[in-house]
């Protein structure tokens, strides 16, 4: 069957229902991983999802889809489902490429940044029923692609196992040589200075952000890394302004939402900080649950324990198996919307 008689129309939907969704071990388990039993515990990096072609007509074939990922510690690995099914990739490091091949034509390509949820949930839905319409382009390229040499991909991925093994110094070595042979590499420098915040290094942190930032400006991680440094420095004006600066290089970035609104909190701004709270839930609500715990924490303190309520049984159709459910159960009784 050719591409053109599929007619893929409504292209991307991020499912946000949690009773309709799987859990990431179930998903995962098909394809030889079980997450949560990674160590450290439900912080193993994955990129996984659901694939769902909808409106196939009756005795048609469906057509073969590949899901392939690939990151600056890996080359690219692929799975294949026959009309739509679970993908589950472990990341190694560094941001990664998610795409999706549909009757051996690219239909969507998306980034992965490296600085985001460890655990990233990506579900694409796509119809198959109306053939006269004209297929749905792919939505999102690949906004930072990087060629590494071999040698400085094998660095990586040596870097990648050392901070598994929480061997910092190490992992910054390799991340050194990686820089010293190639100093256009910004994702190597971004990789630098999010090794030197672990540690605390703030100055040497920024330097290498800096340096990143010099190379390719509109990198996003980079620019939520100083904003980061900034706000630890409890400098939260400038920290705020940082965060925007990271959301207009990526009006999609649920992470320096959720940052804006942490640091609108600490400000003592509520009402924006809720705002950017929402956002983030907005964008990404599998991976950005927790703010659901912090928006509950700000209506409790401001005495609107009913929108506390809300939240906290929002956030636990979305972490159904919390270690605090009987508390936040107790909460939503004792507090009804």
């Amino acid at each position: 069957m050719k591409l053109r008689n599929l007619c893929l129309v409504g292209a991307i939907l991020v499912l946000s229902t949690a009773s309709a969704l799987a859990q990431i071990d179930d998903i995962c388990r098909e394809h030889g991983a079980v997450p949560t039993l990674d160590a450290p515990k439900l912080h193993a990096p994955f990129i996984y999802g659901k694939i769902a072609l909808k409106g196939l007509a009756v005795g048609t074939t469906p057509p073969k889809i590949t899901v392939s990922y690939s990151d600056a510690s890996q080359p690219s690995v692929r799975q294949t489902l026959n009309g739509g099914g679970n993908y589950c990739f472990k990341r190694m490091g560094g941001d990664g490429t998610l795409i999706v091949d549909v009757g051996g034509t690219e239909f969507v390509r998306r980034t992965i940044p490296a600085f985001g949820q460890p655990q990233q949930r990506e579900d694409f839905e796509m119809n198959a029923s109306q053939p006269n319409q004209p297929a749905a382009p792919a939505v999102i390229s690949a906004k930072f692609p990087y060629q590494r040499s071999e040698r400085n991909t094998d660095l990586f991925i040596k870097a990648a196992e050392a901070e598994k093994n929480d061997d910092l110094n190490t992992a910054i070595g390799f991340i050194k040589e990686v820089v010293a042979a190639d100093p256009a590499d910004f994702i190597a420098w971004a990789k630098l200075g999010s090794l030197r915040f672990e540690q605390n290094s703030f100055t040497e942190a920024e330097t290498a952000f800096k340096k990143s930032l010099e190379i390719k400006v509109e990198y996003t991680p980079s620019w939520i890394y100083m904003g980061r440094i900034r706000a630890s420095q409890q400098h939260y004006d400038v920290a705020i302004e940082i965060f925007k600066q990271a959301i207009s290089t990526d009006a999609n970035s649920s992470r320096a939402y959720q940052l804006l609104g942490e640091t609108y909190l600490l400000r003592k701004q509520g009402t924006l900080g809720a705002e950017a709270l929402n956002k983030a839930i907005e964008l990404n609500p599998e991976g950005m649950a927790e703010c659901h715990l912090t928006l509950a924490k700000l209506y409790d303190l401001a005495g609107a324990k009913h929108l506390a309520s809300k939240e906290y049984k929002m956030f636990l159709t979305k972490r159904p198996e919390y270690p605090d459910k009987s508390k936040f159960e107790k909460y939503i009784r004792d507090n009804p919307q």
